[in-house]
């Protein structure tokens, strides 16, 4: 089964891992599946004492995943492809060996999908608004320092130049990147399901205003250094900075929601569960 697979899939995990390595938005997914390979090995004594129960639902979806491939083939849409890769993964574990199995190993079954590219439309779609948020941060910022700066879109013109906040300085990659590693730092350190989802989601804010921070300071280093300064090794380094910057302050939340933070309820009720018995 696995070889029918692999040999069915054979172009698609080529163009797969050929993104990966060929653009820097997705870079990331290159981890994503050893360490989902490593959750799963992490249950091996629970998926033992499961006894394999195989369910028709499983390819039923098996089924129904072939049929996406075979539409995504069709259409020339690698997105659909490459989604039902995991769909096949999924109801082949219900069909061989049940839902039991699928339930044990839910969540390295559901980090899968971050590996895979999203559509152009799509990615358009969140890089543009990142863009102008960036922009908006950038001229504020600039501004505040009593540097003139007028704003239309996402370029901003300065004294003598003109910035452009592009595509590639939307933050998109730092975002997808900070949520993946959001994700995988709740589910290892995190405690509880509230304390887990308040760290995933704090990742957007925080990559949202590094990316914005890192436009503003291209804006100010621009006008007090020159251009040639703010494109140079100024702006490939702040990208780097700003992102062990943001990861730091995503494990500062981690460690407060640890600590203290947690609805009152959801308090009381673990505290209850892990007190011991008279």
């Amino acid at each position: 089964m696995l070889a029918a697979v692999l040999w069915l899939y054979r172009d698609v995990l080529r163009s797969l891992v050929h993104q990966w390595a060929s653009d820097d938005n997705y870079s990331h997914g290159f981890l994503i599946l050893p360490i989902a390979i490593y959750c799963a090995w992490e249950r091996r004594d629970l998926l033992r004492r499961i006894e394999p129960r195989p369910h028709a639902g499983g390819l039923a979806l098996v089924l129904l995943s072939l049929a996406t491939f075979a539409m995504g083939a069709l259409a020339a849409e690698l997105f659909l492809m490459r989604l039902s890769l995991v769909g096949v993964i999924v109801g082949a574990l219900v069909f061989v060996w049940g839902p039991s199995f699928l339930r044990a190993l839910a969540f390295p079954l559901a980090l899968l999908p971050l590996m895979i590219p999203l559509p152009t439309i799509v990615f358009n779609q969140i890089a543009l608004p990142l863009q102008l948020i960036a922009s908006r941060v950038g001229e504020t910022v600039i501004g505040a320092a009593g540097i003139p700066v007028l704003r239309e879109g996402n370029i901003l013109e300065l004294p003598g130049m003109t910035l452009a906040v592009a595509e590639a300085c939307s933050g998109i990659r730092s975002l997808l990147s900070l949520v993946t590693l959001a994700i995988l730092l709740a589910y290892f350190l995190g405690t509880g399901l509230w304390g887990r989802l308040v760290v995933v989601a704090s990742a957007v804010p925080i990559a949202i205003m590094a990316n914005a921070a890192r436009v503003a300071g291209t804006g100010l280093t621009a006008h007090w250094a020159g251009r040639p300064a703010a494109e140079g090794f100024f702006h490939g380094f702040s990208g780097w900075l700003l992102f062990v910057t943001a990861f730091a302050v995503l494990i500062g939340v981690q460690t407060f929601v640890n600590r203290g933070w947690m609805p009152r309820w959801h308090r009381t009720a673990l505290e209850e569960r892990c007190s011991p018995a008279p």
